[in-house]
């Protein structure tokens, strides 16, 4: 705690995004399990991520529902402050879709290539994103990359908050965008848009949203953060059963949450049968999900680099700050509490639907 104020250290503030992916800070409060882990958490909605970063470092929150490369866009000072944050588990796998407008969808369907009917467009193309260093920028990038189109110098790239898009693409503002459910559901709802892919599909089985407070904290108060740690991972355990989730989808459907229809949230959160297992939205899957793999963070390092936004490094250097960020013990000790497996290595291997191993 940053000593600014005198409240019970055990009352925490966490911040969200209205997403499906909050659920579990949102499940972990209507349990109670919270309070079975000795901790008040109160959860306070965010306008945008860069709030969320703001508010998490200045001590206004005490942790975050935050986008796995926030985390390292803090870490590194890419295009903003930079200051040491720490990821105590993953909240969730897949979940986010790039939306087009319904006459590039359309093309796209067709058959006609990407950069063809971007370049077909009477003025440079313009796409969203949630944050610059954000997943929904990286699926973006890579997506655009794969088929052609350079997400440096082809396209206008813009930031808005999620909520914003649909109207934005209805508006003829943007030509797509890359987002967290509901927001591209909400956009065919509309019929501003149409979800082209699912950043599932893109990457079976990636890190998405991640529970993240300030490394000093979960240093100066390791058992408060491994009770954050142990609760939050018995919510998305909890997430996984199907019938659960139908709990859940009135609790996010709540105008205090995400405030949209129940059936648009339930369209988002619960399974289908026809998905692939390792593309669907996952909260927990025996462990595998929540792990903070040190190969994930390798990834957005990677990419970083890529899109010129980070100069050279070397592994060791990148492995010696994934180290400081991922608190591996932190989670390890939650997990241990629960009986949730651990796995044997720190790492882990996935490929790209280009085939590409991140």
């Amino acid at each position: 705690m940053t000593g600014h104020d005198n409240r019970d250290i055990r009352t925490l503030r966490l911040g969200y995004m209205p997403l499906i992916d909050c659920a579990p800070l949102v499940a972990a409060v209507r349990l109670g399990l919270d309070s079975k882990h000795g901790l008040r958490l109160q959860l306070q909605r965010q306008a945008s991520w860069a709030a969320i970063r703001d508010k998490l470092l200045s001590g206004e929150l005490d942790a975050v529902h935050a986008l796995a490369g926030l985390v390292y866009g803090v870490e590194t000072g890419i295009g903003g402050p930079q200051a040491e944050l720490a990821i105590l588990l993953t909240l969730n796998q897949n979940g986010q879709a790039i939306t087009l407008s319904p006459a590039l969808a359309h093309q796209l369907q067709q058959g006609l290539p990407l950069r063809q009917a971007l370049a077909a467009l009477p003025r440079r193309p313009v796409f969203a994103q949630t944050f610059p260093t954000g997943t929904h920028a990286m699926w973006l990038y890579y997506w655009l990359a794969a088929q052609g189109v350079d997400p440096m110098a082809d396209i206008h790239g813009v930031t808005l908050p999620p909520p914003q898009m649909p109207a934005a693409l209805a508006r003829g503002e943007l030509d797509g965008y890359c987002a967290g459910e509901p927001w591209a559901a909400e956009a065919e709802a509309l019929g501003a848009g149409q979800r082209v892919i699912r950043s599932g599909q893109i990457w079976p089985g990636h890190p998405e949203k991640v529970l993240a407070c300030r490394r000093e904290f979960a240093a100066l108060h390791p058992e408060i953060a491994i009770a954050l740690t142990a609760a939050l991972l018995e919510a998305c355990r909890w997430l996984d059963e199907p019938q659960n989730r139908r709990q859940a989808v009135d609790w996010l459907a709540d105008p205090d949450v995400i405030d949209l229809p129940a059936e648009r949230i339930a369209a988002c959160l619960l399974p289908s049968d026809n998905d692939d297992p390792a593309q669907r939205l996952r909260f927990h899957a025996d462990g595998q999900v929540n792990f903070p793999w040190l190969s994930d963070g390798r990834w957005f390092l990677q990419q970083f680099r890529r899109w010129g936004l980070l100069s050279e490094g070397s592994v060791a250097t990148d492995d010696a700050l994934l180290g400081n960020v991922h608190r591996l013990q932190t989670y390890r000790q939650a997990a241990a509490e629960l009986g949730v497996a651990l796995p044997a290595a720190d790492t882990r291997q996935n490929l790209l639907f280009d085939s590409q191993i991140p």
